[in-house]
């Protein structure tokens, strides 16, 4: 009698594990429909990466020179009375190469300071020269990427507008565009100035 109880049992678990994968695909393909879904109706955007970064201090952090300029550190950027955009990025990312010239016209507008991510410092400063990406008024090098990680950064390019006294006003997971810098970025850096 006890026999037949645990072959009984056996045969359950059997049947739990064989069914399992076909519970978790099942599952998998609800999630990835209402993702689908909700792209469809314009209520699910795959590049929000719901970081909390705006409203709060930047990260405590202190960056080394990445040539050609000067490094900085978070004490620098809540010392600034003036907004200061600061701007992740690397020389071997593609959208970083077309952000360039869109970084390079906002110098004389707004201060932007880079950090370069997880990049050599040769190809950084290579980048740099070539590019109209040499309007950095301050260069950092985060070469192990953990500055960045205590920003919230997803990739590169990411930038953030820093208010007077080191507070985040504004995030942007992704490439700065003209339209971006006119429609949003320099209106609210203007209000932040007055």
């Amino acid at each position: 009698m006890s026999g037949d109880r645990t072959d009984g049992a056996v045969a359950t678990r059997r049947r739990l594990l064989t069914l399992a994968p076909l519970g978790l695909a099942s599952a998998a393909g609800v999630g990835f429909w209402a993702m689908l879904s909700g792209m469809e109706r314009g209520s699910f955007d795959p590049h929000d990466i719901h970081a909390p970064a705006v409203d709060r201090l930047v990260p405590s952090f202190a960056l080394p020179d990445q040539a050609p300029g000067r490094g900085f550190s978070s004490d620098d950027l809540r010392a600034q009375t003036v907004p200061v955009l600061v701007n992740f990025f690397a020389s071997w990312c593609v959208p970083c190469v077309v952000e360039a010239p869109v970084v390079a016209a906002l110098a004389g507008r707004l201060p932007v300071w880079g950090i370069a991510y997880k990049d050599r410092p040769d190809d950084t400063a290579g980048f740099v020269a070539r590019s109209a990406a040499a309007s950095y008024a301050r260069l950092a090098a985060d070469r192990a990427g953990l500055c960045a990680i205590d920003w919230g950064v997803s990739g590169v390019p990411e930038s953030f507008l820093v208010r007077p006294g080191g507070s985040i006003a504004w995030h942007l997971p992704g490439p700065l565009t003209d339209e971006i810098v006119a429609g949003e970025l320099l209106p609210l850096a203007a209000r932040l100035r007055r």
